[in-house]
């Protein structure tokens, strides 16, 4: 898979953008704050509909500006696809497809796959849940884009049902009166059973491949290993079931379908009380968290920071390789975002070494000698949104 031509209008600093692509290494060197890392992203949002510096959309947009465009011509399977994007501040989104317009935004998911990494990435390890969940929601969606509509719809679920429990302990509801939160209960159980499910079966395939992007990137021979765990399998009713008690969950490790929802329904009953006490739902998949373990201790509490950086490139390599396995368009688009700086020397040339034979990369950097030579990098200049290629 190859960017051929990225177009880029009012997006974040860049008024009017174009660029040609090479295959292979593509570098942008510029100072902090120029724009380098607003090009990557806007790849980026092409293939995932979301950014890993932002929640929603509307910090995309120029600020003086109503609308942005990111518009691109994707090569792959020996053919070109156009690929438009109109962000609105006040109108709907519109995506339009090889000139033809789509109904649904999501539609344009699939066209375009890429991994990036980048420092915010160390919160995978080191930080909250959500990030982890995060992160392996999203290689579910590149790898099945129909699960946009399932995360979607769960979400849309999990509103409309933690909004009816909390009317209901507002109002002092109970008995035959609260026979709407069963039909809740239902979609709640057969799309988080989806997600659930998805994400375990991901995780199997994952973690062989975490183990072997560890070993090759870091010096030491430590072991990663990846475990979810589950609200599904807490025992007894909680007081609570915040975040931060998610370190008392047993480990998910049957993800067959009829065992999650089996397990899922009995954790929905046993504490619908509480629910109704709290006015929120405390069971389902966005309770849940992985658990990156490291010589099996948790790698959040005790890995080492060169240690924690080597184990969140480790997981973005690895869900390379299952794009790679997967995807019928070869090499999703590899983008590092201002890594090479936070590496030693060792870590760089060692991931250089792990990059090369990607069919294309794109690299954001402040100083272009951080990045490995062996690289060959096409390299361009990035400078108050304006982007200029450096010739050799």
């Amino acid at each position: 898979m190859i960017i051929k031509h990225l177009t880029l209008a009012n997006f974040r600093n860049h008024q009017e953008t174009e660029v040609e692509f090479e295959t292979g290494v593509n570098l942008f060197q510029g100072q902090n704050g120029q724009g380098k890392t607003n090009l990557v992203e806007a790849v980026h949002y092409l293939a995932t509909l979301g950014s890993h510096r932002t929640a929603g959309y509307i910090p995309l947009i120029k600020a003086d500006s109503e609308q942005a465009i990111v518009r691109a011509k994707v090569t792959h399977g020996g053919r070109d696809v156009l690929l438009d994007l109109e962000l609105s501040k006040s109108a709907k989104n519109r995506v339009v497809i090889n000139k033809s317009p789509s109904s649904r935004l999501r539609d344009i998911l699939g066209y375009v796959q890429t991994v990036i990494f980048a420092p915010e990435d160390l919160d995978i390890v080191k930080k909250d849940p959500g990030n982890r969940r995060a992160f392996i929601d999203e290689l579910v969606v590149q790898l099945a884009p129909r699960f946009a509509g399932i995360y979607s719809d769960y979400e849309r679920v999990l509103k409309q049902r933690n909004a009816l429990l909390k009317s209901a302990r507002n109002n002092k509801v109970s008995g035959s009166s609260l026979s709407t939160l069963d039909a809740w209960d239902d979609q709640l159980l057969t799309l988080g059973t989806q997600i659930v499910v998805a994400r375990g079966e991901l995780l199997n395939r994952l973690e062989p491949e975490v183990l072997t992007s560890y070993q090759q990137i870091a010096a030491a021979k430590n072991e990663p290993a990846i475990k979810m765990k589950s609200s599904l399998l807490a025992s007894g009713v909680p007081s609570y079931l915040d975040e931060e008690e998610i370190e008392d969950l047993e480990f998910l490790t049957d993800f067959a379908p009829d065992f999650v929802r089996a397990k899922f329904e009995e954790r929905l009953k046993q504490l619908r009380p509480k629910e109704l006490e709290r006015g929120l739902t405390l069971v389902g998949p966005q309770r849940d968290d992985l658990v990156l373990l490291l010589n099996q201790m948790p790698a959040k509490n005790y890995a080492s920071h060169g240690e924690s950086w080597s184990y969140a490139l480790a997981l973005k390599l690895a869900a390379r390789q299952l794009i790679r396995q997967d995807s019928n368009f070869g090499d999703p688009i590899l983008i590092l975002d201002d890594v090479f700086a936070e590496l030693d020397v060792s870590r760089r040339n060692r991931l250089a070494s792990m990059v090369l034979d990607n069919e294309q990369v794109l690299i954001t950097a402040a100083v272009a000698e951080d990045v490995p030579l062996e690289l060959n990098a096409t390299l361009f200049h990035v400078e108050h949104g304006k982007v200029s290629r450096v010739q050799k």
